[in-house]
């Protein structure tokens, strides 16, 4: 994509992952939760965890992007 997706809670939701663990992963990788559910946050903040679930939540994001552009 040529613009950077913005991630948000529900993306996260969308594939099936709850707040509360999301909150607990948020801190164990020093990521700001709060901010996270305001804003939303950059996939490659959350790529650069290395984490197969950042990877789920990145690439269902990316791809619910590109379905909306072809709309």
């Amino acid at each position: 994509m040529t613009t950077q997706t913005v991630i948000t809670i529900d993306h996260v939701r969308a594939v099936g992952l709850c707040v509360n663990g999301t909150r607990t992963w948020f801190v164990r990788h020093g990521l700001d939760f709060r901010t996270f559910l305001r804003e939303g946050c950059d996939a490659g903040t959350l790529l650069a965890t290395g984490d197969a679930m950042a990877q789920r939540v990145v690439s269902y994001a990316e791809a619910h992007a590109r379905q909306q552009e072809q709309h």
